[in-house]
């Protein structure tokens, strides 16, 4: 069907006056339908009439819009009382003439069933308090005591479709509270059909845990969430949060963060956690987990950054002299509003209402980190199962907000290691388990990370010692019955150091005979040298003394050489003259 065929499918859609109720309008997409009533249905003591004056209130003091509350079983004054607790000063807003209450007293005993019975007398007074203060929001409480005395159906139908009818022509946004009925939406069981948006308050006990949650029953003109909400009452005001949604377009950073325990940090490649992501650390009790979950919370707020912590089984005092034991001090964080310790039992709220309250308490104190110890108490505020649909949805609203999780879980001993009792181990980025490890009649601390999406991690179980000065991871030591620890590890230790110093010591027994087996073939040496030296010292003297002989010798022979030739020339004849003697 075409729209501009047909004229009167022209126009925008359905405008909508915003409440101001916190999520209200994110699950009814804008707020009430402008200019046309709603109705507000539930059992006593469900919120009803503290929705509608928060409606109003909202209107007048955040969308310029006054109001009129008409009360037909508590007075002005009542009223006021009653809404101080959340915040909300009705006197002061009725002085400004933003908001006029008018108290109409109703006997059912009075009213005539009468063919020609009418709301005249109402439609007068209200007129009047419309036109005082200008306002564009009314409420009607409860409709019930207005209507509550007929038993004619016919009348009732047609005095409730009179009135709704008037507020469409006066143009003012309504909303008119009821009382649910036996197995219907109101007691009467028409009015859910003249209204053209229905919401269902409900507040409902199981086991001994109650739990507000609200319903869009029906919105004519408009999509809208058709999920139950638990929805919170307290100083601020109504809230009321779409949990389940669960789309999953949350985004992924890049960015790391410590874990503020070098050790750990290293087994993540160096560099800890990923911002916006969950972790898990798990383990049977006495193994640290909690204090692995301080020294992230003290990480963060050294940094800086604020940290939620959310605790169910210690006092924030009780937790911060705990951990000051082991050297982590958080008192300073908690002094300059940096930390935030929320501390309750699981009890004391059913598992949507903690959800609602996570939600609240993120929403003001705006933390970067989040630790929830331990989650496993959760399932004394209801089944396994919807223990893990809450943590499902807790997960995604974080990581939706790009805040880093840390859940703290309790396992029981006996079982497999790598499994938890509520089932969310499939929903954690980074799990780290911890577990005792028993050797020797001794049993002590280990620690390694099961997984870790998206980084290198180490595969090895590092023991872990809880001192003075925080955790400290110790050097994985393999021994041969495997990975020893405490005192089997230090007797290995003592034993190899034992080892190892006789094997020093042979090398040093065998560094001093070669020294001295150097020096005696040295000595040696010297010795060979020097005689050596003296042979060639006398082979020297030899050739010298034969070469003076040699010399001697020949200086010899030439003088008898040389007296030889002198006697040669003795012993020759005289020569005469002419031959003759003389």
């Amino acid at each position: 069907m075409d729209r501009a065929s047909h004229p009167q499918l022209k126009g925008a859609a359905l405008e909508k006056a915003p409440t101001g109720i916190a999520g209200l309008d994110e699950i009814t997409g804008g707020g009430l339908p402008r200019g046309r009533p709603t109705l507000i249905c539930g059992s006593a003591g469900c919120g009803k009439t503290l929705f509608g004056m928060e409606f109003l209130v909202r209107g007048a003091t955040e969308f310029g819009e006054p109001g009129v509350f008409i009360a037909f079983e508590e007075t002005a004054h009542e009223l006021g009382q009653n809404v101080r607790s959340l915040g909300f000063d009705l006197e002061k807003l009725i002085a400004k003439n933003k908001i006029a209450v008018d108290y109409v007293h109703i006997e059912r005993s009075e009213i005539a069933e009468t063919g020609d019975f009418d709301l005249e007398g109402l439609f007068v007074r209200l007129n009047m308090a419309i036109d005082a203060v200008g306002a564009k929001r009314v409420v009607l409480d409860t409709i019930e005591t207005l209507f509550g005395g007929f038993s004619n159906t016919l009348i009732l139908r047609s005095e409730l479709k009179r009135l709704f009818r008037w507020l469409k022509d006066k143009g003012v946004t309504a909303i008119i509270t009821g009382e649910r009925g036996d197995g219907r939406l109101t007691r009467q069981g028409i009015e859910e059909y003249v209204s053209d948006c229905v919401i269902l308050l409900d507040h409902r006990v199981t086991e001994q845990l109650s739990t507000r949650r609200l319903r869009v029953v029906k919105y004519r003109g408009t999509t809208h969430g058709t999920n139950e909400y638990p929805f919170l009452i307290d100083e601020n005001g109504i809230s009321v949060l779409p949990v389940t949604s669960l789309a999953l377009n949350h985004p992924a950073s890049a960015e790391r963060i410590p874990s503020g325990v070098s050790g750990l940090d290293a087994m993540l490649g160096g560099d800890g956690f990923y911002r916006g992501s969950s972790i898990l650390i798990s383990g049977t009790a006495g193994t640290g987990k909690t204090s692995l979950a301080a020294h992230f919370a003290h990480a963060t707020c050294a940094r800086g950054e604020r940290c939620l912590y959310l605790a169910f089984e210690e006092s924030p005092a009780q937790l911060a002299r705990n951990m000051r034991s082991i050297g982590v001090d958080i008192e300073p964080w908690l002094k300059k509003g940096l930390l935030r310790i929320e501390a309750s039992r699981p009890s004391l709220h059913g598992l949507e209402m903690h959800l609602a309250r996570v939600h609240k308490q993120v929403a003001e104190f705006d933390p970067k980190v989040v630790i929830v110890d331990p989650i496993s108490n959760l399932v004394t505020a209801g089944s396994e199962l919807d223990t893990q649909a809450m943590l499902l949805r807790l997960i995604d609203f974080l990581k939706g907000h790009g805040i880093t999780a840390m859940f703290v879980n309790l396992t029981s001993g006996g079982g497999s290691w790598e499994k938890t009792d509520i089932g969310v181990s499939s929903l954690i980025d980074t799990w780290i388990l911890l577990r005792d490890i028993e050797l020797g009649g001794e049993r002590n601390r280990g620690l390694y990370v099961l997984k870790s999406r998206g980084m290198k991690h180490s595969n090895q179980i590092r023991e872990f010692l809880i001192t003075s000065k925080g955790i400290q991871l110790e050097e994985v030591y393999i021994g041969p019955e495997g990975v020893l620890t405490g005192s089997m590890r230090a007797a290995q230790e003592a034993r190899e150091k034992a080892a190892d110093i006789e094997r020093r010591q042979h090398a040093e027994r065998k560094q001093r005979e070669l020294t001295m087996r150097r020096a005696a073939l040295e000595a040696q040496i010297k010795a060979l040298q020097a005689e050596f030296a003296a042979a060639e010292d006398e082979a020297k003297v030899s050739l010298a003394e034969s070469a003076a002989r040699e010399q001697t010798i020949e200086s010899e022979r030439e003088r008898a050489a040389e007296r030889r030739a002198s006697t040669a020339r003795t012993t020759a004849p005289r020569q005469t003259t002419k031959g003759k003697p003389k």
